[in-house]
């Protein structure tokens, strides 16, 4: 004979807890048979919000529990109890979730009536809710959940956690249980509490190879108020997501097990006095055909990860252009060439810059702009120019010509000095030589004169 049991959950709750209000809902174990796949489901979904009309059913395993404070208003579950593949949540207007629907409950979902809709790249189902004439998906209403959800016969069973790093997380793993290893939260947090008193807060986690992932709490959790540890170990929670940003929200204190040593400080960006500005250039024949080329006296390469080059444009004492140069390195006594027309740029000198870069940029000064190579650190380690004082008619000025370092020069200098430049313009004023440039033949970008 077929085995129906009714939990009233709701009763007992009442009567075991004090000062919480609990709706008397009846629960029942059910047999009833699945039919569809989550991917099945989320192919329903057409852009918009929409009420499933079909008589469809998928199971899942509760992997989310509301009883230490974090989660509110939503189940999480997904598609097997280890090695998921697919998650789902939905979202309940009812108290106390993990009374009626404990971690590792195998459930039934009926989905005709409940509405399928996507926020922020990620689906969920439940309710209605309707603003401005906008339909969403909202919370299921108290008494309709148990006409929805229902609990399986075959009772619960233990989630396992998919073990993985930051570098495999991936969009297809949302809404499941994961664990990650080898992880910590970063030093400017550690000591700071898990929440601000009743809000939403994001913590960030860091991984030895500097990935990050957030952490995300809430203000009303039981240890919103526990400070952060300053260990290094395993986190399982449940993998969150908007659009491409991911996050894990934690069950209780007993997902997080950080009791080994923080991860050895590991030093990407570098310090170089030997890097600096060798050569500019804004020829007369053909102002696509700038550039600005630098040059690591060094032996050794150097990651210029953190570096900028700064522009400043006539007199201005604000920045006007900056090229972040993090993506790049420059290997031991060799060249670095920036351009910003490279197109422009590789049909004159025959081959393509290292470096592309727009209009208006650091690499297309016309002649009389300040250039500022800056460290990581934030300190200036080479400048051609003056801050706050206009090229025109200066010592610093290579407008219709070219500004090339002279060969006696091996390291930058955060204070110009023009005798370290010879500079060719259309004045000849202050020093500098009255002989315009023509691209490409007075140039000589990617060769240290």
């Amino acid at each position: 004979m077929k085995r129906i049991v009714y939990l009233f959950l709701g009763i007992l709750a009442m009567s075991c807890v004090k000062d919480r209000d609990f709706e008397a809902v009846a629960f029942q174990c059910s047999e009833v048979g699945v039919n569809t796949t989550y991917e099945q489901v989320k192919a329903l979904y057409k852009g918009e919000t929409i009420q499933i009309q079909e008589d469809l059913t998928i199971e899942g395993y509760v992997i989310s529990s509301d009883q230490a404070g974090n989660f509110f208003g939503v189940l999480y579950f997904q598609d097997t109890p280890s090695e998921p593949t697919e998650g789902f949540q939905i979202e309940v207007d009812l108290r106390d979730i993990h009374l009626f629907y404990p971690i590792g409950s195998k459930i039934v979902v009926r989905l005709k009536g409940l509405y399928l809709g996507k926020s922020k790249d990620v689906f969920k189902i439940g309710g209605v809710f309707t603003s401005f004439g906008n339909t969403s998906v909202g919370r299921l209403p108290a008494t309709v959940v148990p006409n929805h959800i229902l609990i399986s016969c075959d009772g619960k069973t233990i989630i396992e956690p998919r073990l993985m790093t930051l570098a495999e997380l991936e969009s297809s793993f949302t809404n499941t249980l994961v664990r990650i290893p080898s992880i910590e939260i970063v030093m400017d947090e550690v000591e700071a509490p898990f929440a601000i008193a009743k809000e939403e807060t994001e913590r960030h986690l860091i991984d030895c190879d500097d990935n990050e992932l957030i952490l995300l709490n809430s203000g009303y959790s039981d240890f919103q108020d526990i400070p952060l540890p300053a260990e290094n170990g395993n986190i399982t929670g449940v993998l969150l997501r908007e659009n491409n940003t991911y996050s894990i929200a934690i069950r209780s204190l007993d997902d997080i097990d950080f009791t080994e040593e923080r991860c050895e400080e590991f030093v990407d960006e570098f310090r170089s006095e030997q890097l600096f500005i060798s050569e500019l250039a804004d020829p007369d024949n053909n102002s696509k055909a700038r550039f600005v080329e630098l040059y690591n006296a060094a032996s050794e390469a150097l990651s210029l990860k953190g570096w900028t080059l700064n522009r400043y444009t006539n007199g201005n004492l604000e920045i006007s252009s900056t090229v972040d140069l993090t993506d790049l390195v420059i290997e031991g006594k060799s060249t670095l060439v920036i351009s910003p027309n490279k197109t422009e740029f590789e049909a004159v000198y025959g081959f393509a810059p290292n470096l592309g870069v727009g209009t208006n940029s650091p690499a297309d000064s016309n002649g009389d702009d300040t250039l500022e190579l800056v460290d990581p650190f934030g300190a200036v380690v080479d400048i051609f120019g003056v801050i706050g004082e206009d090229g025109s008619g200066t010592d610093h000025e290579f407008e219709d010509g070219r500004a090339v370092r002279r060969s006696t020069v091996v390291k930058g200098n955060p204070d110009y000095t023009s005798s370290e430049w010879i500079i060719y313009n259309d004045s000849g004023q202050e020093g500098t030589l009255n002989q315009p440039q023509n691209a490409p033949d007075d140039f000589t970008p990617g060769t240290r004169d």
